[in-house]
């Protein structure tokens, strides 16, 4: 798998994450923390991944 579609698939499991985070913040927020969490992790080794 080249870089770029790694790149691409962490930061769109990033987007899926945020937007699940969002939506469970008015019914379970220590669930919508630890999504955010791991969307903030995704994004993160997208853009390390990125740049290595």
């Amino acid at each position: 798998m080249s870089t770029d579609v790694t790149v691409i698939l962490l930061l769109a499991l990033a987007g899926f994450l945020i937007g699940g985070a969002y939506s469970t913040w008015k019914t379970s927020r220590p669930l919508s923390i630890s999504l955010a969490v791991c969307a903030v992790l995704a994004a993160g080794g997208a853009i390390a991944w990125g740049f290595a």
